[in-house]
């Protein structure tokens, strides 16, 4: 699962002096929420990748979210989020009870996002 597929530009207002109630909308600041990824616990490279970071070894990657179509073999949509790093990881409540799939979610934050 992916959430965080968002970018968000605030705008300022700006009211034009005088007599005129005109009032202009600047553009000011686009920020990028952070990436999340969450899927099966499969194998440990996220958590090495974030186990860096923790060690001060920041290394920045090009990260990209594929969308397919309904037959799961032609790209729909492409997402680049560049200069992402990892700045949240989190494991599944493992509960021996429920039989639930261990999962595992990575936050990650980055300098902006495209489309290819």
């Amino acid at each position: 699962m992916v959430s965080g597929l968002e970018r968000v530009t605030e705008f300022e207002p700006y009211r034009e002096g005088g007599v005129n109630e005109y009032e202009h909308q600047l553009a000011v600041q686009s920020t990028f929420p952070p990436l999340i990824l969450t899927r099966g616990l499969v194998d440990v490279r996220l958590w090495d990748w974030h186990q860096d970071v923790i060690n001060g070894t920041i290394e920045r990657q090009v990260v990209s979210v594929v969308l397919l179509d309904e037959t799961g073999n032609d790209e729909v949509w492409r997402w680049i989020c560049v200069g992402a790093l990892p700045s949240r990881w989190a494991g599944a409540e493992l509960d021996a009870l429920t039989g639930a799939v261990a999962t595992e979610s990575v936050e990650l934050v980055h300098q902006g996002m495209t489309r290819q």
